[in-house]
C-alpha cells in the first residue's frame, strides 16, 4: 500500500508487526523513529534561514525552535561579517571578559548562542541551520520526510518495536532496510547539492 500521511503509516507498521496488542504503541514507535533520523541525516530539506536582532550589551541570543546544527552564521553588515564557531572553553577564554564590538565568533550553550565580542548596537544576525523535521501527528498528517522517504519512516518504526517483539528475525531485515534508506538518501541530497557546478571552496575566515 502507499504510505503519504501518518495515517497510512500506522497502518502499513500495523500490518508489517501484526501484533495487535501493539496497536497502542504504534504512535511511540514512529516518534522514536523521528527521533533517531533526525539524528543521523543531514540534508537540504532540513535546513532552514532565519535572522534575529542582537541587544547592544546582550552577549546571548536564542536558538530557533527546532534546531539541530549550525551551517553558517553571519552578521549583516556591509560588507557582511562572517562568524566562526570555537569551543565554549575557548570563548570564554576570548570573551569572558567585557570586549565589545561587532561580532566575530560564536558558541553554543544550551539554548542559546554566545556571541563575542558583546554586540555594542543593533545589528541582524543571519542564521542558516539545519532543523529537526515536524513531527506527525493525528492533526499534522505530512511532512517532507513521509512524502520523499517514506520508507525511512517505516523501516524506523518497525526497528523501534524490537524491545516487544525479541527473536524476531525480521528485526535484522529491518535495521539493514533502515540504516540502506538513510544511506542512500544522504548520498543522493550530497550528489545533488553539488550537481550542475564545479564545486568551489569559499574563504569566510576573514584572512586572504
Amino acid at each position: 500500500m502507499a504510505i503519504s500521511n501518518y495515517t497510512e503509516l500506522k497502518t502499513a507498521v500495523a500490518n508489517w508487526l501484526d501484533r495487535d496488542d501493539l496497536t497502542d504503541r504504534i504512535p511511540e514507535f514512529i516518534a522514536l523513529a523521528e527521533s533517531r533520523f533526525n539524528r543521523l541525516l543531514r540534508i537540504r530539506a532540513m535546513e532552514s534561514k532565519q535572522t534575529a536582532s542582537t541587544v547592544a550589551g546582550q552577549q546571548n541570543l536564542a536558538l530557533p525552535t527546532r534546531f539541530i546544527q549550525m551551517r553558517n552564521l553571519q552578521i549583516n553588515t556591509s560588507p557582511v561579517t562572517p562568524m566562526q564557531y570555537v569551543t565554549p572553553e575557548i570563548f570564554d577564554r576570548l570573551y569572558g571578559g567585557s570586549a565589545n564590538g561587532t561580532p566575530k565568533f560564536y558558541t553554543v550553550i544550551a539554548n542559546e548562542l554566545q556571541l563575542g565580542p558583546t554586540p555594542d548596537t543593533v545589528q541582524t544576525v543571519e542564521m542558516l541551520f539545519y532543523e529537526r523535521f515536524s513531527n506527525l501527528t493525528d492533526s499534522a498528517t505530512t511532512n517532507w520526510m513521509i512524502t520523499n522517504a517514506p520508507d525511512i519512516y517505516l523501516y524506523g518504526a518497525m526497528l523501534e518495536a524490537e524491545p516487544f517483539i525479541m527473536n524476531d528475525p525480521r528485526v535484522q531485515l529491518w535495521a539493514t532496510a533502515f540504516q540502506q534508506a538513510i544511506k542512500d538518501l544522504q548520498e543522493q541530497d550530497n550528489r545533488d547539492r553539488h550537481s550542475g557546478s564545479a564545486l568551489r571552496v569559499m574563504n569566510t575566515s576573514g584572512y586572504p
